[in-house]
């Protein structure tokens, strides 16, 4: 032995050369380089140890180490062609989309957000909603999940919470399929395994035991998915997804007297508490309604946990989605304009499934054709079809038969109304719904207060308890005399006018038929009883409600109900109230289911060209008509010349903010000779030619009535 240990150390071999070795014994089969492994291992075993590692009968050979990077890029590429595409809510057999083409970025926070905050941003709408986002909270991206915190640690354990429909299964798909695509965690994670929670309701209750019986990989890939478990399970992620969905016990260690929990839950609580696979890291979608029963068996691990929540949209990401979704530039602009201008579902639309539902119904049109300002359905049929998506997509394990939950909801909402809250507490919510942690429609966080934490809920947001609000007064005639009469009562109960909208529209005659698909019935009388108050209302002829009539009306949209109900009104007049695009929808739709139009007066309204265009085919009934129009170009004269038509009686056409050239002047002189009266006429224009000055003399002239000003 001392001469054998003399000769080599005079005669040492490399580690490079022993490689060469290993390489050219290969060729003759993997026995005989396993026989010369075990022989180096007995001559120089640190040498072989800092090669190969260990060697034994069972141990791994060079040309089995190389096999496996073949085998980990076919697992990605199986990864790869099962994530890229996803099935939206709607799909039939073969028509799922590409992720690549359908993902957009979330706004995701890494901040518990304070009772001030939520409850300011619940009741504000509109632009003042996203720009709020954007001033208070500051997102960051997915590959930023696992960065080191303020401390240096990187979280071993990342929760990603967020309602319903507000992205989580989406962006969990994207991880994995970025992961597999390689432009995603290469240096931080040799594995991703992804295990939906809402899929394991498939298994028998005791066929799956483990962990790896339950992630979404083929069999063959399991021998790699042990070895890495094995060897570096640090640089393993394991997804897990839906946390919520999963029925955990409270208590994690059943009595004898309960049923012990599946086995599949056994596993994934076992993952999280790091009984098993405690060195891996994980990522964890869940509700809020989930948060705390996740937090305490992650308590267990005693790692560094980094929790994130999901707001759905900024308003960036809206934009971009519309663009994503619509594709056709022209179209996804127009379609996203028409939404802006309707506060209420604008502000939806950061909810993600709100956002693909209205996407769908603007394609849907354009698809056979309809002008895209006619393209949107009432207010309340989006949010009915929102109740319908979330209760069939994102809902398992409720307690309550549907309409006793939407009624227990409407009940809370009420309530909240009433007293103008919008946030509650555990007391109050249980008193009304059986089990909130499994309601979709619930928010669910928790609040410091002095040395203890409280549970609150609220609605995703003020219009959404609004909503349903509506829903419950639809199941009680009684109430909803209480709340439309005396209609002298609605001057100081401003608040209660959504719902009073909502209830219109929950009384549409398609929207009926849904609420049937969801086993929910309207009292019959409602119809007849928001009739007559509407009748009542229009009568009374008070121009600070017209505006709010017209959307009531646009709800219910029943065009022979609304061509009756719009006679009584000799005079549809709006001063100094700056109309929107969802205001000059509403007002054309119900203008159209006129006959005629007595008279009409827009004036200080703020009406712009793309206004005028939309309005255009009802201002031709007026037999009256007063006109302020903003920022006219030559190419818009056309538009105002035809909304003028002939024969009317026009008692003012103010263009202001204008630059008119010659002819344009000319084109709209010649339309305002050929009414039967004129009243004021005031136009802007680029410079006063000859030509304009004589073809103004020749105008005042033939019209001596007119007051004209240029």
């Amino acid at each position: 032995m001392w001469e054998r240990n003399e000769v080599q150390q005079e005669h040492r071999v490399t580690q490079d050369q022993v490689r060469c070795l290993v390489d050219m014994l290969l060729n003759k089969g993997e026995s005989v380089c396993q026989r010369f492994l075990s022989l180096l291992g007995e001559v120089d075993p640190d040498l072989c140890e800092d090669l190969f590692g260990p060697v034994d009968s069972a141990a791994t050979t060079p040309k089995q180490e190389a096999d496996q990077q073949p085998l980990m890029s076919k697992l990605k590429a199986s990864i790869v062609s099962k994530y890229k595409r996803v099935e939206e809510y709607n799909s039939l057999p073969g028509q799922d989309v590409l992720m690549t083409e359908r993902y957009t970025q979330l706004l995701i926070i890494e901040k518990h957000r304070q009772q001030e905050e939520r409850e300011k941003e619940m009741r504000t709408s509109g632009a003042v909603f996203f720009d709020a986002r954007q001033r208070e909270y500051k997102s960051i991206s997915v590959d930023q999940l696992f960065k080191p915190d303020d401390h240096g640690d990187v979280p071993q354990a990342v929760i990603l919470q967020g309602n319903s429909g507000h992205g989580k299964s989406f962006t969990a798909q994207k991880i994995i399929l970025d992961w597999a695509s390689g432009s995603l965690y290469q240096d931080r994670f040799e594995l991703v395994l992804h295990l939906a929670c809402k899929e394991l309701d498939l298994y028998k209750d005791g066929e799956q035991s483990s962990v790896l019986d339950l992630v979404n990989v083929e069999k063959k890939y399991i021998p790699l998915i042990q070895k890495k478990l094995k060897e570096s399970p640090e640089k393993v992620l394991l997804l897990i997804d839906g946390f919520d969905e999963l029925q955990v016990p409270e208590i994690p260690k059943c009595s004898v007297k309960d049923s012990p929990p599946p086995a599949y839950v056994e596993a994934i609580v076992g993952a999280l508490r790091g009984s098993i696979l405690s060195e891996c890291h994980l990522l964890v979608t869940t509700r809020p309604t989930a948060l705390d029963k996740l937090n305490e068996l992650l308590k267990r691990r005693r790692c560094a946990v980094r929790c994130t929540e999901i707001l759905g949209f900024s308003e960036k990401g809206v934009h971009n989605y519309f663009k994503r979704f619509c594709k056709d530039e022209k179209f996804w602009e127009k379609a996203l304009g028409s939404v802006k201008e309707n506060a209420t579902l604008y502000t939806s639309c950061f909810i993600p499934v709100i956002c693909w539902i209205v996407c769908t119904v603007f394609r849907e049109h354009m698809v056979k054709h309809i002008e895209v300002t006619n393209a949107l359905e009432t207010t309340t049929s989006i949010f009915v079809h929102f109740v319908y998506i979330l209760l069939k997509h994102h809902c398992q394990g409720l307690k309550q038969p549907v309409p006793d939950l939407l009624r227990s909801l409407g009940q809370l909402a009420e309530s909240g109304i009433q007293k103008q809250q919008v946030l509650f507490d555990k007391k109050s919510v249980e008193g009304t719904v059986s089990d909130p942690t499994s309601v979709p429609f619930l928010c669910k966080f928790l609040l410091k207060e002095r040395v203890r934490t409280k549970e609150m809920f609220s609605f995703m947001h003020l219009s959404f308890q609004e909503f349903f609000t509506a829903l419950h007064y639809t199941q009680d005639e009684e109430r909803v005399k209480e709340l439309l009469n005396p209609i002298e009562q609605q001057q100081g109960n401003t608040h209660l006018l959504p719902v009073i909208q909502f209830l219109f529209g929950l009384a549409n005659v398609k929207v009926v038929q849904d609420l049937k698909d969801l086993e929910l019935t309207t009292n019959i009388c409602l119809e007849k009883h928001l009739k007559e108050w509407v009748v009542k209302l229009i009568e009374k002829k008070d121009g600070r409600k017209m505006l709010f009539t017209l959307h009531c009306l646009y709800e219910l949209h029943d065009k022979d109900f609304v061509r009756e109900a719009m006679a009584v009104w000799d005079e549809v007049k709006f001063e100094s109230i700056p109309l929107t695009r969802a205001d000059c929808w509403v007002l054309l739709y119900c203008l159209q289911c006129c006959l005629t139009v007595p008279s009409l007066t827009l004036s200080h309204c703020n009406i712009t060209p793309d206004k005028l265009r939309m309005l255009q085919p009802a201002l031709n009934k007026c037999q009256e008509l007063g006109l302020e129009v903003d920022k006219l170009s030559d190419a818009d004269v056309d538009d105002l010349v035809s909304a003028m038509g002939e024969g009317k009686t026009l008692s003012k056409l103010l263009v202001y903010d204008s630059s008119l050239s010659d002819e344009s002047v000319q084109q709209i002189l010649t339309a305002v000779s050929k009414q039967k009266s004129v009243g004021r006429v005031f136009l802007t224009v680029k410079t006063i030619t000859l030509t304009t000055g004589q073809r103004l003399l020749n105008f005042m002239k033939s019209t001596p009535a007119a007051e004209f000003v240029m």
